[in-house]
């Protein structure tokens, strides 16, 4: 097996990891180096490709992701550079409240965790681009920080993922389900909308009825873009705030 190599052919065609991911590792790597934190510009695609000897398709591919992870800015004519901020605050991080908050010193509790085979509802359903009654998983939990409960969080997932409710989810979600199905968590579509705590969430979140929440929508995909989970996450307004990076396109 070839050794990797900054400067050198960096992935093994024989190895059961696949090419892209060994390209996704090698450009993680890559980008750590001291030039390209200053502001260099990478190589350009068909110079990567050949140094790692691989098709163009599949560097492409590996750039893509590091760009959605908002770790490169990629732009047409000015080439692909380390991105200033990559910050996982927010939208972007997705992936982990757990993660993201431990980063700023929170821990999160769960103080409430409930799986069962439910039937899909219509948003479910429409979302999932399953059946309305099939029987899918859903998720409830209750979590937050500082004995105090922040977010009500509920997900339903695709019977494809053939999840049974004996899975592990107090780690973080898509690392429980990858680990199960091999399905991974690549992009998600977020709606956010302000809503006033019903009766449940009240009785939930230990709010007053009435009280503003703000409720996040999301639709997960795979890498395949199929719907892999809907969810509907409320959280307590005056507890936790939802931040959007943004970056100025080209015109």
């Amino acid at each position: 097996m070839k050794t990797a190599a900054m400067d050198g052919r960096a992935v093994d065609p024989d190895s059961p990891v696949p090419l892209r991911a060994q390209v996704e590792d090698w450009l993680r790597r890559l980008i750590a180096r001291p030039e390209y934190q200053q502001g260099e510009r990478l190589p350009d695609e068909l110079t990567l490709a050949a140094r790692l000897g691989v098709s163009r398709g599949t560097l492409r591919a590996g750039i893509s992701r590091l760009v959605f992870e908002g770790l490169l800015d990629r732009r047409p004519g000015l080439g692909t550079r380390v991105a200033r901020r990559a910050s996982e605050s927010g939208i972007a991080a997705w992936r982990s409240l757990t993660r993201e908050m431990a980063r700023k010193g929170v821990m999160v509790e769960t103080f409430r965790l409930e799986c069962r085979m439910v039937l899909a509802s219509v948003a479910a359903a429409g979302a999932l681009r399953i059946e309305v009654g099939a029987r899918v998983l859903r998720l409830d939990r209750l979590r937050g920080w500082g004995g105090a409960p922040v977010l009500h969080s509920r997900s339903w997932f695709h019977p494809r993922l053939g999840l049974t409710g004996e899975e592990d989810y107090r780690r973080p979600l898509y690392e429980a389900v990858e680990a199960v199905t091999g399905v991974a968590a690549d992009s998600a579509h977020e709606e956010l909308q302000a809503v006033a705590a019903d009766t449940r969430m009240a009785k939930l979140l230990r709010v007053p009825a009435g009280s503003p929440l703000l409720l996040r929508r999301h639709v997960v995909f795979d890498r395949g873009r199929r719907p892999m989970e809907f969810a509907e996450v409320h959280y307590v307004s005056e507890r936790f705030s939802l931040t959007i990076d943004l970056r100025r396109g080209e015109e």
